[in-house]
């Protein structure tokens, strides 16, 4: 099979192309053959070295995708050959064909297609449980995101005005900023100057933070008795919250990771379920993906390091 790959951790040119040999799936597999492959920041966190990667010779990265089952294993009972199916967290996903656990394949529904779901899976179900497991706010509340055009941020703010709330947030550029707008939020301030904090301080129920370095003034941003929920790094290391400060204005800060939420076969058909509602019901839309083929990783990955991608970025085998 094609596979895209590396020896070495380091930039993009340490990425290959090339024939690796088809992987060999367990009684409880299935093996999937891509259509699509999800790009995450992460893959290129793990490509420098400095986040987890599946230990394989060579490395093949990448969690997430969608494709059609080509194989399943000899107790697999909940998939069949010809389904296509959604994976978001199995291991060297970079490749033509993969082996996915069965009770981590979700089936897609009518109406969703491979390229549909591998553009909103791992980013679709992060909004969902950072808006119904953290957030849990309630109609009628404003809050705040943080780079609300991202990958995550643009399936949030729909969620979020779909469920009726009054949502606000910055982006860097004045087409981020008038794509929120176009997803029913109130308002998008740009991030790259911060002079509108003062005006808006204290207004906000939550703030929903993927930046990072931006974590104080989303403090600044909630009022008394909100809360920050917490959810990645893509601007830099936050600085360091006193809990005393905190504690003086009832406010909290809230944070989890997906996989701790994604625990059962069950689980994952329950939010998966409820992610395509949004989009099946009309109330979620997203940006054309850009696609790249695998062929063209580094490309890939160099794109998406620019900052300059609006929306998901996929690999097609």
């Amino acid at each position: 099979m094609k596979a895209l790959f590396f020896e070495t951790f380091g930039n993009s040119e340490v990425l290959q192309y090339g024939e690796l040999p088809k992987p060999v799936i367990g009684e409880n597999e299935l093996l999937v053959k891509t259509d699509y492959i999800g790009l995450n920041f992460a893959d290129i966190y793990r490509r420098r070295g400095n986040y987890y990667i599946e230990k394989h010779l060579p490395y093949i990265n990448g969690y997430e995708g969608a494709g059609v089952v080509v194989e399943v294993g000899a107790k697999v009972t909940k998939q069949r050959i010809g389904e296509t199916v959604l994976f978001v967290d199995v291991p060297l996903a970079n490749a033509e064909y993969v082996a996915v656990p069965s009770e981590k394949a979700i089936q897609l529904p009518t109406g969703i297609d491979s390229k549909l779901a591998a553009s909103i899976g791992l980013q679709g179900l992060t909004a969902d449980f950072l808006a119904h497991d953290l957030g849990q706010n309630t109609p009628g509340e404003k809050v705040f995101i943080t780079g609300i055009s991202g990958g995550v941020g643009q399936l949030l703010s729909q969620m979020l005005v779909a469920d009726d709330l009054e949502v606000y947030g910055s982006a860097s550029s004045t087409e981020k900023q008038t794509l929120a707008l176009s997803h029913g939020v109130k308002q998008v301030f740009p991030s790259r100057e911060q002079t509108w904090i003062e005006a808006i301080k204290g207004q906000f129920a939550t703030a929903y933070d993927g930046v990072g370095s931006t974590i104080q003034a989303s403090f600044d941003l909630i009022k008394h008795r909100g809360k920050v929920v917490f959810f990645g790094m893509a601007g830099g290391d936050p600085v360091k919250i006193d809990p005393v400060a905190l504690m003086a204005e009832s406010k909290s800060l809230l944070t989890g990771d997906l996989w701790d939420y994604l625990t059962s076969y069950e689980e994952r058909n329950a939010r998966s379920e409820r992610l395509f509602s949004y989009f099946k019901n009309g109330k979620n839309k997203i940006s054309e993906p850009t696609i790249f083929s695998l062929a063209e990783g580094q490309k890939a990955h160099d794109y998406l390091e620019t900052g300059k991608s609006i929306g998901k970025v996929l690999l097609k085998p």
